[in-house]
């Protein structure tokens, strides 16, 4: 680095310190909020699609946690939802899984930055039936079908080329147009929510977070939280 380097004032807009937007005016009131927490899911994941803000809506930060307590996340796409929870497909074989199998508590994030939204979920994941899962699987373009057959997700392999030469042979013994089977290894999890937080940003940070928490013997109740 020379001296010029040294001394040269720094882009302010590299500065995370610096990094400042103004978030939304209009807020979030419990009034407004529908009577359970799936359907006022449903409400701003219909918002977050209808007005194109948002790349991906349906792209979910899922967070787990091995038995020692140590954590890992990851971007996985959200393919259902419904009163029963939110569902997403995977390896039984990656990380992730794993982790669920041996601690099924976890948590979501749906980053709607655009829109100065999110939502946060933490609950119990449990695997799909394989009707379902198999369901699911013919809806999948040819290309990812293979896919999920090439990948041993989240094992070491030895390069790029190993991999691609794995989804060649695939591609050659189920060409398009013919059925490739369901992966015995691969299908879904449905997270059952415990609590869901719609976070609403607003103007000097004074953010609305109003979470709904279930009840023991059913049903939910909603608290607002301090920003």
């Amino acid at each position: 680095m020379t001296d010029r380097d040294a001394t040269a004032d720094p882009d302010p807009r590299l500065d995370p310190a610096a990094m400042r937007k103004r978030y939304r005016v209009t807020g979030l009131d419990e009034d407004d909020l529908a009577d359970g927490p799936m359907e006022q899911f449903g409400r701003w994941f219909e918002e977050a699609v209808e007005q194109d803000l948002v790349h991906e809506p349906n792209a979910m930060v899922v967070s787990t946690a091995d038995t020692d307590g140590r954590p890992s996340s990851r971007t996985v796409l959200m393919k259902h939802y419904d009163d029963q929870g939110f569902v997403f497909y995977t390896n039984y074989g990656s990380r992730k899984a794993r982790e669920l199998d041996a601690n099924p508590h976890v948590s979501l994030l749906f980053p709607w930055h655009p829109m100065a939204r999110q939502v946060l979920v933490t609950g119990i994941a449990r695997r799909t039936g394989r009707d379902e899962t198999a369901a699911y699987f013919r809806t999948r373009p040819h290309g990812s079908q293979l896919g999920a057959w090439a990948s041993a997700q989240s094992s070491v392999i030895a390069s790029r080329a190993e991999l691609e030469s794995s989804y060649a042979e695939l591609e050659a013994r189920y060409p398009e147009g013919e059925q490739v089977p369901v992966p015995p290894h691969w299908g879904g999890f449905r997270i059952a929510p415990r609590t869901v937080e719609f976070w609403q940003g607003r103007d000097n940070r004074l953010h609305d977070r109003l979470r709904y928490t279930a009840w023991p013997s059913g049903g939910w109740h909603v608290e607002r939280l301090s920003p």
